[in-house]
């Protein structure tokens, strides 16, 4: 078992955060003043312009890079191009980019995934970025894993029934979340004129695996007279059932007008929860804020649970750990950047922009920085447990008799007296 020592965490972090990329947003700006749409023209003027740009060259350390050098690229990740003097060891690649999934695309939209053969640190999730147009239906289905889902632009309609028969139908609007557990049967329809969705599944090996069942699928490998009997039908009832009707398709916006007989899924049982109109939390240290949804607020939450965050300008999501497990995240808006320590002097520092997902392994120390000094940074963090945690480093010290804390890291009581006992969550930029 590894040892994460204190002085360890401390050491994997750059100090003076801001002055070690002082010189870097200066070539980023200046890039993305000459940035093209397409990828040609970009390079030419790079070939043409004085601007700075990057080179893995730093104090003296690194050298100009002659062939190969992917600049749109590069200015995404100035701290793998120029990692901070504190990253140390072999930590293995943990972030990844919508952009560069395979697209599945169909009539009625596209799907685009993150599995862990795209990352393959991702071993406990799985995420797809789900687009549907006004009508469109996403396949009734049902899977082997648990289902989280969270509405990232438009509205759209989410139908499901239990083994009871209880059933739900609810129009989810963005920044809304539905969970459906493993087995249970649903579908969803785009209801606006462009809809998107992110799912999170708990199996990072999710499409390597059978893990989804359209109903099609089922009546098209069943006999004629066994649908008939099962039924009460004709036999060729399901004579014109599209083969296959694919994951998703074009369609008509349904009224969401069902019957109830058995009841409906509400309260406790609800799989639907409007994250929408819920209240975010103001951080105690003044720098953003964040909604925690999980089973004690959305009882059904069982196996994957959610914080939506907003990281104001410059501020910092604290020094932290999550003790009960794996941390996976998506970034919506923004840019940001987060050193992951994991224990015996391994530590890397990575770059975050719009669409990029990431994985934090069990248990190590990390913190994430909003680099804009504009822009609030929006980004979910989900864990695979049925509640959401963290440990501060700042309350743990503050916390711990202060003596004891000034001999390991060699500081005055004084330093450790001054710390906030208060979990801040969220730090607000230096006035």
């Amino acid at each position: 078992m590894k040892l994460l020592s204190l002085v360890g965490v401390l050491a994997a972090t750059t100090i003076t955060a801001q002055a070690a990329t002082a010189e870097k947003p200066q070539a980023v700006a200046s890039w993305q003043k000459r940035q093209s749409k397409h990828l040609r023209p970009v390079l030419e003027v790079s070939k043409r312009s004085t601007a700075p740009i990057p080179e893995p060259t730093e104090n003296g350390l690194g050298g100009m890079e002659d062939e190969g050098q992917n600049v749109p690229i590069e200015l995404q990740n100035p701290d793998a191009l120029n990692p901070p003097p504190t990253d140390a060891g072999n930590v293995v690649n943990l972030k990844w980019n919508f952009g560069l999934s395979n697209q599945l695309l169909s009539k009625g939209g596209y799907i685009r995934e993150q599995l862990v053969t795209d990352l393959p640190a991702s071993t406990d999730f799985a995420a797809a970025q789900n687009h549907l147009g006004k009508g469109s239906i996403r396949q009734m289905h049902w899977h082997d894993i648990d289902e989280w889902g969270y509405v990232t632009n438009g509205t759209v309609l989410i139908a499901m029934v239990d083994e009871n028969g209880r059933n739900q139908v609810a129009r989810a609007t963005a920044g809304d979340i539905w969970y459906f557990p493993k087995g249970e049967p649903h579908v969803i329809q785009g209801l606006e004129d462009q809809n998107e969705y992110l799912l999170i599944f708990d199996n990072g090996n999710f499409n390597a695996e059978d893990t989804t069942f359209n109903v099609d699928d089922w009546l098209l490998h069943t006999p004629p007279e066994v649908l008939a009997k099962n039924f009460g039908l004709p036999s060729n009832t399901f004579k014109n059932t599209p083969n296959p009707f694919g994951s998703i398709n074009v369609g008509v916006s349904s009224n969401g007008s069902v019957s109830s007989p058995f009841g409906q899924l509400t309260g406790n049982a609800s799989w639907y929860f409007s994250a929408s109109k819920m209240e975010a939390t103001q951080a105690p240290g003044g720098g953003g804020t964040f909604k925690r949804v999980d089973s004690r607020n959305f009882p059904i939450s069982q196996n994957i649970v959610a914080q939506i965050v907003e990281i104001k300008p410059r501020a910092l999501r604290e020094m932290h750990w999550h003790p009960n497990g794996v941390e996976w995240l998506y970034f919506q808006h923004g840019n940001a950047r987060a050193t992951v320590w994991l224990g015996a002097a391994n530590a890397r520092t990575f770059d975050f922009t719009d669409g990029d997902t990431a994985v934090f392994p069990d248990n190590s120390g990390h913190y994430i920085e909003n680099l804009s000094d504009t822009e609030t940074l929006t980004y979910l963090e989900v864990f695979h447990s049925n509640v959401v945690e963290d440990v501060s480093l700042t309350q743990w010290l503050a916390l711990t008799p202060p003596d004891i804390v000034a001999q390991v890291l060699n500081v005055s009581t004084s330093v450790v007296n001054a710390l906030k006992k208060e979990k801040q969550v969220i730090v607000a930029a230096a006035q």
